[in-house]
């Protein structure tokens, strides 16, 4: 992949990540670029299989087909919905672009900033829940973290829900 644009996406197939995977495809990814999901199952989500062999250093990439195909994802134990297999399909076809995904086990908030060092990336988007700041000082908050630690440019894309504190 060298020479490429590398274009992470951290997604967990929530709201806000879809929000950060369509602005990544709508303003970032170009012709040429490799986009690459970044997906981490937190700590005691694996047991058995690919997830064991596979927990230190993440999965090898997956190819946009095997992303597509609930066999290969549930070896990993993970459930891609409907609409984010939509978003890189469409893209996939519409740009010349590569897409893979790569997972992780372990703490989001260390697993991306690996994924950033590791692949490396040319620069990361991620979601942001909106949470209110007691929320986020209680609960952490990835994005933050990513922001402060990236080795990489790091795009925030805020899903705006009006929360109280």
């Amino acid at each position: 992949m060298e020479g490429e644009r590398r274009i992470g996406v951290a997604i967990d197939f929530s709201d806000c990540s879809k929000k950060a995977l369509r602005y990544a495809v709508d303003n970032v990814v170009r012709d040429g670029d490799h986009l690459i999901l970044i997906y981490v199952l937190p700590q005691g989500y694996y047991e058995h299989g690919e997830m064991q062999l596979w927990e230190t250093v993440g999965s090898p990439f997956l190819p946009l087909a095997e992303i597509s195909d609930s066999e290969v994802t549930n070896k990993y134990g993970v459930k891609p919905d409907p609409e984010t297999l939509d978003i890189v399909n469409t893209v996939a076809r519409q740009k010349q672009i590569v897409v893979v995904m790569k997972i992780y086990w372990g703490d989001p908030r260390e697993k991306i900033l690996e994924a950033i060092d590791q692949i490396p990336l040319s620069c990361i988007v991620i979601g942001n829940r909106g949470l209110g700041k007691l929320k986020r000082a209680f609960m952490g908050s990835v994005s933050n973290h990513i922001v402060n630690n990236a080795a990489c440019p790091v795009t925030v894309v805020k899903n705006v829900v009006n929360h109280e504190d």
